[in-house]
């Protein structure tokens, strides 16, 4: 055993979870190698992940590809009953699952378990989507439809800021159209997914649904497998890239839901006391780790101070710590590397000159905690304004003209998101329409819905998941013609 396996199997409360397995060909498998898991609150190990062998990912590809035919062959109804006997068995596990899912992620646990609560209706809501054969033509010489079948074997790859909310759609999606999946939990937070994987092993036919954990290598391995006809990631741009790069090898078709750097523009018509919750709330959910989070907020000069406080207040307020105290609002920083990057953030943030009205560093004692921190008087040319800080921290920016606002917005790498607040809806809707991204809102950010498709433009993705759109991203398209007889 070696020095981090020892540290982590004489870790306190290691065995409160038990013991955690692969699910491969509809059975748990262990291997050789193990990895620890830490508790971003404590900052220590608290279980022991098993790390998925070349081998092992070679088996559960062959056992998805196994299980593809038997499985494509099913009406969309046979497989929706599958997968709503998968939601009621997590349904039923939540208060099981949520405490495990806090401890690898952070989050608090009213959180965790609305989570839970997000990813049992998805199985329920994705699944009730239409998929029928479209008519092109229809005349005298023939009819030509539009058929969409299914691609193959899925191989999904899923990130560590809200692991079940985001791996349930990629799952549903694929197994819905007729395909098979391998899942790769980020190893960061493998372990809820991996429970999700045994259950599954009570409900599904075997192969329909592998789930193994592993590190960068298990990754560079799904995108590179010539069994493999689909990757579904979401993630960094870096990361991204580097998978487009990888399934090219053998033309795997792609979607990629990736980073944002969220712009919000608020009017000089809307009054600070009241919109400053929803804003905040939009900034710092999950403490900021959500791709479609606010990132940068402009707010008209008329208004800027008047807000600067009232989000302040509000930062302020917040309570920051372990996801077990329940009166907890705000979790740690997922992980050491990303908490030592928003804290470089910050440092370079105070060389420029910029205020931090509140929070600015980390919390004293174990775990990754950042305070919440409102930074004013800055501007592009930032690494917090031009980067994706993905933490507890919101740029409030200075404007005059709301056309400089919109250019200053659009004026970025990323596309994702993006949302304008106003009374005026008309006005907001028209400038909504101008932000460049996937996703425009007026007086809202943040949230997807099953029934709406969602995805980034620029460097934020390719594609787009939910909806009849998503549901096709995870099929084929096969032109069909039949020509009249005589």
């Amino acid at each position: 055993m070696g020095h981090s396996q020892a540290a982590a199997a004489n870790a306190p409360g290691l065995s409160r979870f038990g013991e955690f397995f692969h699910t491969i060909d509809g059975k748990p498998e262990s291997s050789g190698a193990h990895f620890d898991v830490i508790n971003p609150s404590t900052g220590q190990p608290f279980a022991r992940c098993p790390d998925a062998s070349r081998a092992q990912l070679d088996s559960a590809v062959a056992a998805a590809r196994r299980a593809f035919v038997p499985w494509r062959e099913l009406s969309f109804a046979q497989r929706r009953e599958y997968l709503l006997k998968l939601g009621q068995a997590l349904k039923e596990s939540i208060e099981e699952l949520a405490p495990l899912l806090t401890s690898e992620q952070g989050k608090p646990l009213a959180r965790a378990r609305e989570e839970l609560n997000r990813a049992v209706a998805q199985f329920d809501l994705l699944s009730r989507i239409e998929i029928k054969p479209e008519v092109l033509r229809d005349d005298a010489q023939g009819r030509t439809e539009l058929h969409y079948r299914p691609l193959g074997v899925v191989g999904a790859i899923t990130p560590w800021n809200v692991p079940i909310v985001l791996a349930v759609p990629k799952i549903t999606q694929a197994l819905y159209v007729g395909d098979t999946v391998v899942v790769k939990p980020s190893p960061y937070t493998p372990l809820t997914t991996l429970k999700l994987g045994e259950l599954a092993q009570r409900v599904l036919p075997p192969g329909v649904l592998n789930v193994v954990a592993g590190g960068n290598d298990l990754g560079q391995w799904i995108t590179e497998h010539p069994g493999i006809d689909k990757i579904s990631f979401t993630g960094s741009v870096a990361t991204g890239k580097r998978v487009l790069a990888s399934a090219a090898g053998t033309l795997k078709r792609v979607t990629l839901e990736l980073g944002g750097n969220d712009a919000a523009i608020v009017l000089d018509d809307v009054k600070p006391a009241q919109v400053a919750p929803r804003l905040f709330q939009a900034a710092f959910v999950n403490s900021g780790q959500v791709c479609m989070a606010i990132k940068r907020l402009y707010v008209h000069d008329s208004i800027y101070d008047a807000m600067c406080d009232e989000l302040a207040a509000l930062a302020r307020k917040a309570r920051v710590g372990d996801g077990f105290d329940p009166d907890v609002t705000m979790g740690p920083v997922q992980n050491k590397m990303q908490y030592e990057r928003v804290l470089g953030i910050l440092e370079d943030t105070r060389q420029t000159g910029a205020r931090i009205l509140t929070g600015g560093q980390a919390r004293p004692g174990d775990g990754y905690f950042i305070e919440p921190t409102i930074v004013a008087d800055i501007a592009e040319g930032t690494r917090l304004v031009d980067e994706e800080p993905f933490g507890p921290v919101l740029p409030v920016i200075r404007y005059t003209d709301v056309d400089d606002a919109i250019r200053r917005a659009n004026d970025t790498r990323f596309g994702l998101g993006g949302s304008i607040w106003t009374n005026d809806l008309e006005r907001g809707e028209a400038l909504a329409s101008r932000l460049e991204a996937g996703t425009t809102w007026v007086n809202q950010h943040v949230g997807t819905e099953p029934g709406v498709p969602f995805g980034g433009c620029k460097e934020s993705g390719l594609g787009r998941e939910y909806s009849e759109l998503g549901l096709k991203g995870y099929m084929e398209a096969q032109v069909v013609k039949v020509a009249r007889a005589g």
